[in-house]
């Protein structure tokens, strides 16, 4: 033996022992496979084309995003915690900034707590329209794909129009917002609901009945809601079983309690289900927007805490005790109690939380992020294992794994 393996109590060895049978294949899938997103690793064993088995390594990114935020402000850490989940960046900002309120004993303002509900619905609605853009594209459905993608790409000119940045947003702030909405930003909006609206028809028309998106779909990636719920399945996958949990409606957050809006459900749990609940939901989040633009209050966007929030520039540059607060709070940061904090939003993909923990100081002691993309990792094999091997890859799809949530 060589010294490495004296010292390891289980020697290391290949991710699949030695079956019982000597006419399967193993293959590799990715992680240089388009859908496993350059990172995603899946070990298959295959009899002929069908997958009895199936080994998922969700990979690196090297990012290391837990143990950086241990180097920085509190207020600088919001650019990072855009890149979890780079597609719906917007609700990670609102998540981790209510989790430091927490810590500092904020309330955010009524006009702020409206915009971030709406934000959240904005941002869900994008992420669900790349993620069926993507599914339907993987199954060589090119032209439902366009009429995606082009609604998606107005969304993301519109929030760049709000945000000043595309994607990647840093528009949250500890105790509000970056900037309030620029004029004519709501008008706009309306006009992109309506042209979703009429793009979400034709998609429906092309795709819900079609036969070959039928027989792809249906009875594929089946999970149970047993199963999904003892893997810690949160969000989409788990609701696609049958389980309405959702927690803008059982632990209501933000402007949630105010609003009238339905929890799609599925039946079986499959790639269909998934396919069908994203839809639908997208339906109740243009649904739950047009109901936030009406109810949006006038007023403030920032709490008036010196704390965490930066004074006005005209005061900044007429009072020595403005621009003193203004360079503490850019070097040193806000600097919440010592203390510990959890706050978790709805996200796309589920159950997203953020654990804080506080000695005192400008930067934090710990950070953790309950990302949902890494706990379905986990289970990710209950719905491959039994199925074709052409089956991996719109079945990984519907699963939306982000990459960038599943770094550590």
């Amino acid at each position: 033996m060589t010294p490495v393996e004296t010292r390891l109590p289980n020697p290391v060895r290949p991710a699949f022992t030695a079956g019982e049978r000597d006419d399967t294949v193993i293959v590799n899938i990715g992680p240089s496979h388009p859908c496993t997103h350059g990172t995603v690793q899946i070990i298959a064993e295959l009899d002929g084309e069908r997958v009895l088995r199936t080994d998922i390594h969700c990979g690196y990114l090297h990012r290391g995003f837990e143990k950086e935020c241990e180097s920085h402000t509190w207020h600088n850490l919001i650019p990072y915690v855009d890149r979890l989940n780079y597609v719906s960046a917007l609700i990670n900002d609102f998540t981790y900034c209510e989790a430091v309120e927490t810590l500092m004993g904020i309330e955010i303002t009524p006009r702020c707590r409206y915009l971030r509900t709406l934000l959240s619905e904005y941002s869900r609605l994008v992420d669900h329209l790349t993620c069926v853009a993507a599914g339907l594209m993987e199954l060589g459905a090119m032209t439902a794909f366009l009429y995606l993608v082009m609604v998606r790409d107005f969304m993301y000119e519109h929030l760049a129009a709000l945000t000043g940045a595309r994607v990647t947003y840093s528009y949250g702030r500890i105790g509000g917002l970056a900037r309030d909405l620029p004029d004519g930003w709501l008008v706009r909006l309306e006009e992109i609901l309506k042209q979703y609206e009429e793009f979400i028809g034709r998609v429906h028309g092309l795709v819900d009945r079609n036969r070959i998106f039928i027989d792809r779909m249906r009875d594929v990636g089946t999970i149970s809601t047993k199963d999904a719920i003892s893997y810690g399945y949160t969000g989409v996958i788990l609701r696609a079983t049958g389980a309405a949990r959702d927690l803008r409606r059982d632990t209501p957050y933000l402007a949630y309690a105010e609003l009238d809006f339905d929890v799609p459900v599925g039946i079986k749990g499959d790639n269909y289900d998934r396919y069908f609940v994203r839809m639908r939901e997208m339906d109740e989040s243009v649904y739950m927007m047009r109901q936030l633009m009406e109810m949006l209050p006038a007023g403030p966007i920032n709490v008036d805490d010196r704390r965490c929030v930066l004074p006005e520039k005209e005061l900044v540059y007429t009072e020595i005790e403005s621009l003193i607060n203004h360079f503490k709070l850019v070097m040193d940061g806000p600097k919440p109690p010592a203390g510990e904090a959890y706050a978790a939003h709805e996200s796309p993909n589920g159950e997203l939380g953020f654990y804080v923990v506080s000695d005192g100081s400008g930067v934090p002691w710990k950070v953790h992020c309950r990302a949902p993309s890494y706990v379905h990792m986990g289970g990710a094999h209950k719905m491959l294992d039994g199925y074709q091997l052409a089956d991996i890859v719109p079945t990984f799809g519907s699963i939306n794994m982000i990459g960038g949530e599943c770094d550590r």
